[in-house]
């Protein structure tokens, strides 16, 4: 339609612009009319017939009850305490909670059981006689110390005040403890094969 219309006009136009020949002669010019544009100076363009959207009136009740019940909701959600993650290597199965799972003791005969207490007997005399023995030589080894300091308190005050000083000799050992060095920015740990089966929990 646009193509046909532009057409006309440019028909329409050529011939207001066109003066007779036989009035200004064969050899004048023809002279164009300001108020005539040229023809190809016209363009057309698709007709527009959107019309502008319209701006939804907005109700300032509804928007002040929309804010009262957000914040009414937000009140609510600050008085719940907020839900702590749990941890599960603090947490027992609930397998292991089984009261009805007991392992049965194995049945001894008698001649096993009497075996035991009899064994069991001798070792706790064993025991109670390496216990014995070793409070007496610590006994006698500090009644010794004693009676050795008291002489040599006698014979020099000098000696004696050195033999009370701890000797750093006596068991030799040397530690070096951890350097203070930076760690390195591009090491990266080992962190071996495994299954991911960490539980994610959002609030």
């Amino acid at each position: 339609m646009s193509v046909t219309l532009s057409r006309c006009l440019c028909r329409v136009l050529s011939r207001q612009t066109a003066p007779p020949s036989f009035l200004l002669g064969e050899h004048h010019h023809t002279v164009q009319s300001p108020w005539f544009a040229p023809v190809m100076t016209l363009k057309t363009s698709a007709p527009l017939r959107a019309e502008p959207k319209k701006k939804k009136k907005v109700d300032p009740r509804r928007e002040q009850m929309l804010r009262e019940r957000m914040r009414k909701k937000l009140k609510k959600l600050e008085k719940v305490p907020p839900e702590l993650i749990p941890i599960e290597d603090l947490i027992t199965p609930a397998k292991c909670l089984d009261e009805t799972r007991e392992r049965s003791a194995p049945r001894l005969s008698f001649e096993e059981s009497e075996g035991q207490a009899l064994l069991l007997k001798e070792w706790c005399r064993y025991k109670q006689e390496q216990h014995i023995a070793e409070v007496e030589a610590v006994e006698l080894a500090l009644e010794a110390q004693r009676e050795a300091l008291a002489e040599l308190k006698l014979e020099s005050e000098e000696l004696y005040q050195a033999a009370l000083k701890p000797d750093p000799l006596l068991f030799p050992f040397t530690h070096e403890g951890p350097a203070y060095t930076p760690p390195k920015t591009k090491y990266e740990a080992p962190d071996g094969k495994y299954n991911n089966i960490t539980k994610v929990y959002t609030q």
